[in-house]
């Protein structure tokens, strides 16, 4: 009779302790946002450095459109990179010191001027990779996609 209460009482128990319970997600998406200034020397050669870096809980509601650009020389990328130095993610960003303004001229038209500057501001916002430990921004020398490193910051 103990017996046939034993079986009872465990078929008829509970299932909740069966199934299991669901993997907590262990990391949040993160956004950085980059601010560095640009200077061009004498030789054409460019220096960066990095003004702020913003880490914060978020996710970018749509991917930057120029992610699959290959960029062309003088455009800058973006890259995260792991522990080892490998690339997590990329982002082209046009040439900062190149800008570009619309303005009504004389004969009431649109025209556009390009101005070359020697030193400018600009910022960066994407969606920060998990393994992200740093960040380089590279120059895009010629159309053979070779880029030099213009300057790397460690991501804490």
């Amino acid at each position: 009779m103990v017996s046939l209460w034993l079986v009872a009482n465990v078929s008829c128990s509970s299932q909740q302790n069966v199934l299991p319970k669901p993997i907590p997600t262990l990391s949040n998406p993160k956004l950085i946002f980059l601010n560095y200034k640009i200077l061009k020397d004498n030789s054409d050669e460019k220096k960066i450095s990095l003004i702020n870096k913003i880490k914060t809980d978020g996710k970018l509601k749509t991917q930057p459109l120029n992610n699959s650009e290959n960029g062309v020389p003088g455009d800058l990328l973006c890259l995260q990179l792991d522990k080892n130095s490998r690339i997590l993610a990329r982002q082209v960003i046009k040439n900062p010191l190149v800008k570009t303004f619309e303005y009504i001229g004389d004969a009431n038209t649109f025209e556009k001027k390009t101005v070359i500057l020697d030193s400018c501001e600009f910022s960066i916002r994407m969606q920060l990779h998990p393994d992200t430990k740093s960040i380089s921004i590279e120059e895009i020398v010629d159309m053979h996609k070779k880029s030099k490193p213009l300057i790397v910051n460690k991501i804490e």
